[in-house]
């Protein structure tokens, strides 16, 4: 299975009725394929310009190391040498932190990534996760 069109837009649509839902800052919203590739991105009226590339480099670390938003926090406060070189090894693109939602298929292979910024990083992983649940797909955060 692969993330299509169909679904990036589903997810975001959803993430940002979540984000509206528990009273959120405006929210950004970045989904990227299993390639990290940029299938789809809305920021919210009211969101700062620079969200695009936060939304992204929290999807982007996902995806690219199968690793989930907060699993790379607690790999960057054990070991932060090693997502210093992992960082520098995908151009600064990464972003450590909550937000970050991995999106798997029903066999759970991941095919793609969410990224949500605006609010706390709890905040937006869970508006993330909503995204990801609407489109009827599994996300891990």
């Amino acid at each position: 299975m692969t993330l299509t069109l169909d679904h990036a837009r589903e997810i975001m649509r959803a993430a940002r009725a979540k984000g509206r839902e528990l009273g959120l800052n405006p929210l950004s919203v970045a989904v990227l394929d299993a390639g990290g590739n940029l299938l789809a991105f809305e920021r919210e009226d009211g969101a700062a310009p620079g969200r695009f590339a936060i939304a992204h480099g929290k999807a982007y670390g996902a995806v690219m190391l199968g690793m989930a938003g907060s699993a790379q926090m607690a790999r960057a406060e054990a070991q932060p040498y090693f997502m210093a070189a992992v960082n520098g090894a995908f151009g600064g693109q990464v972003i450590p932190v909550p937000g970050g939602v991995l999106v798997r298929d029903s066999s759970g292979a991941v095919i793609g990534a969410v990224g949500v910024t605006g609010d706390s990083s709890d905040n937006d992983a869970a508006a993330a996760l909503a995204g990801i649940v609407a489109a009827g797909l599994t996300g891990e955060s």
